[in-house]
């Protein structure tokens, strides 16, 4: 299982603190929001913080674009040292194209999900995908409930990429905790974002390790 901390529940007056904190930890990835106020009702951070947790990170950064017309900034934000870029499905008029241009910039690819959308709108695209993003609640606010439907629906998708061929990871965003992280696993999710549940911790370094210590 790759966990993948999100920095948009980090305390951003001691940011680089966070970010040590993450890299010293047993975490595999830095899970970035970027929300811009139209696509979500919430605007979090844009390249600047992105180039500024490249500069600390010393782990891969995962980045999640919860914005309109992503295609704009795919270049931008694969210079701010992305390892994986993942667009809205939602978000997208040209779904094919962008994932191209997120492979051409030198990213893997990744597609998110609203909880509303079903796994079946993926089928002619699934073989070029490096990352599902399912979200389990409704993007745009950290810390929000786990939609238990999500279960469902990560079997669905597994089904969708084991026919397909695809080597897709199932990543799960929202609402995730050690309470049912063990849940996530069993139903197919190969990526667990977890925000609140690390940051809020009263021990955030052993949270993860509990965590890694699940798989």
């Amino acid at each position: 299982m790759i966990l993948a901390p999100s920095i948009l529940a980090a305390d951003f007056a001691h940011l680089a603190r966070d970010i040590d904190l993450v890299n010293q930890s047993e975490a595999d990835w830095f899970h970035l929001d970027v929300m811009d106020g139209l696509f979500v009702p919430n605007i979090s951070f844009g390249t600047p913080v992105c180039k500024s947790i490249q500069q600390l990170a010393q782990k891969p950064l995962d980045m999640h674009l919860m914005i309109q017309q992503p295609e704009r900034y795919i270049e931008l934000f694969a210079g701010c040292g992305a390892a994986s870029i993942s667009v809205h499905y939602e978000a997208c008029v040209h779904l094919h194209r962008t994932i191209d241009q997120i492979k051409s910039a030198g990213c893997a690819a990744g597609v998110a999900l609203n909880p509303h959308t079903p796994v079946g709108v993926l089928e002619e695209v699934i073989e070029l995908l490096d990352l599902v993003c399912v979200m389990s609640v409704n993007p745009g606010f950290g810390g929000q409930k786990f939609i238990p439907n999500t279960l469902t629906k990560i079997k669905k998708l597994k089904t969708l990429i084991t026919q397909s061929g695809s080597h897709a990871k199932i990543e799960i965003d929202g609402g995730v905790g050690l309470q049912n992280a063990q849940g996530l696993m069993e139903a197919g999710a190969d990526v667990l974002v977890a925000g609140s549940a690390v940051f809020n911790a009263d021990h955030p370094k052993e949270t993860i390790s509990k965590f890694k210590q699940l798989a």
